[in-house]
């Protein structure tokens, strides 16, 4: 039988020497500044990686546990003044702990099936789910089970995972967006606009809002039928194969060479798709159409600065502000160096006072499926976060990730009370949208 090809072994091996061991990632990496241990550090991590690479160490439980425990913000990237692609270090990682077994167990394999390589992987199961969701919390099923008290007699994961449900909206992109929708003036631009998955069922709000505000500016909007995952979750747990499979499929769907620009409006999502040359570049028949695919997705907001978006109209005289301050999605600022252009949008509406937050750029701790797999970090880091938000005292909260957005409600809603009202949290393109209809 022949053995598997270590990943890291097989990965240029000048990518691993990049670091330099100077440190200046750790005041940055979240679990580090948790724990203070230098094995929870990118160096201490990337030491491990080498030793695996050089043959000097095993890929154990222990490896997997501690690539686990990474979130995979990025945020080191930013810091690191030798260029460390810790990104790709990371993801191979992840991927050579699942197919080494170090992470293997019934249960996991199981969940990983069902959602990975099922729900994740078939757009028809993934918008099934959905509609059972809403209908779970639609007909009163969710608050009649947990005024019940039937999760404090379940084992206490059970009632965990019930309490990351998130809400789902009665329709889907499809159902609000034309596969084709166009301005009424010129036509500046022809995009596409990806709806993702868990953005296309719990935030269909924020596509129609980026289709709405597109169209505002000049372009052609296309909207492809039934998308599928992007793979994104897929690479960032280590399933690096179906995660090609999906890039394949989104390739084969949609040619980038159609549009001036391929827009997405997840932040983890954005950075994935940018990345779809590196991952299929080994694939003769995908990889110049990859590369192309990659050189034209923006970011809503990098594409809008990009054009030279319109300004809403000023403000009525008299109207009072409304504070408004703005977390950085790690794979915004980190995985794609887009940090400028949603506070430009920000600054640009209407009647919106605009207020920093402290440590804006530091993970909130959702980080994909991290705050399922790692609750006591992710809720660290959320309580962190949530502290900086009302620190503002801003009455919205902006952000341009799903995954951050259903963190952060989570959060402030278990601190809510009627001393401390709850902020609006958003996605920026929502609050330019509105801007644009309420001068309509």
């Amino acid at each position: 039988m022949t053995k598997t090809p270590s990943l890291l072994r097989s990965l240029d091996y000048s990518v691993l020497q990049q670091c330099m061991h100077c440190g200046l990632c750790l005041p940055t990496c979240p679990t580090y500044l948790e724990t203070g241990y230098e094995r929870h550090s990118p160096r201490g991590r990337i030491s491990l990686m080498r030793a695996i690479a050089d043959g000097e160490l095993e890929v154990t439980p222990a490896f997997a546990g501690e690539m686990a425990y990474c979130l995979g913000c990025l945020a080191c990237t930013t810091a690191c003044p030798a260029g460390v692609d810790y990104g790709t270090l990371f993801e191979a990682a992840r991927a050579e702990a699942e197919r080494s077994g170090a992470t293997a167990g019934a249960v996991r394999s199981l969940v990983r099936l069902l959602t990975l390589r099922f729900l994740l992987f078939r757009p028809w199961a993934l918008r099934l789910a959905g509609r059972l969701l809403w209908f779970y919390e639609a007909v009163g099923l969710r608050r009649l089970l947990r005024g019940s008290g039937i999760f404090a007699v379940l084992p206490r994961r059970i009632g965990e995972l019930e309490s990351q449900a998130f809400s789902i909206r009665r329709h889907f992109s499809d159902a609000i967006i034309a596969q084709i929708e166009r301005p009424r003036g010129e036509i500046r631009h022809r995009v596409a606009v990806l709806t993702g998955c868990i953005q296309d069922i719990a935030f269909s709000d924020v596509n129609r809002a980026t289709v709405d505000v597109l169209i505002a500016n000049g372009c052609e909007v296309e909207t492809p039928r039934a998308q599928s995952c992007c793979g994104s979750l897929h690479v960032h747990n280590g399933d690096l194969e179906t995660a090609r499979a999906l890039a394949r499929r989104q390739l084969d769907a949609l040619d980038p060479a159609a549009y001036d620009a391929i827009i997405s409006n997840s932040a983890g999502c954005g950075s994935h798709l940018k990345r779809y040359g590196h991952l299929l570049a080994d694939e003769p028949a995908y990889a110049s159409k990859a590369a192309a695919w990659s050189s034209k997705v923006r970011d809503i907001s990098e594409w809008l600065v990009e054009i030279g978006f319109r300004p809403p109209a000023p403000p009525r005289s008299g109207a009072t502000p409304v504070a408004v301050t703005y977390h950085e999605a790690c794979h915004l600022c980190h995985g794609q160096k887009i940090t400028s252009q949603p506070r430009e949008i920000l600054r640009s509406i209407p009647g919106v006072e605009f207020r920093e937050c402290p440590e804006a750029t530091m993970c909130c701790g959702s980080a994909g499926v991290y705050s399922i797999t790692q609750p006591v970090t992710a809720t660290w880091l959320r309580d962190r976060k949530l502290g900086h938000l009302r620190s503002t005292q801003a009455a919205i909260v902006a952000t341009a990730n799903p995954g951050c957005q259903l963190h952060i409600l989570k959060g402030l809603k278990n601190q809510e009370d009627e001393q401390r009202p709850s902020p609006r949290v958003v996605h920026p393109i929502v609050l330019l949208a509105e801007a644009y209809r309420a001068q309509d």
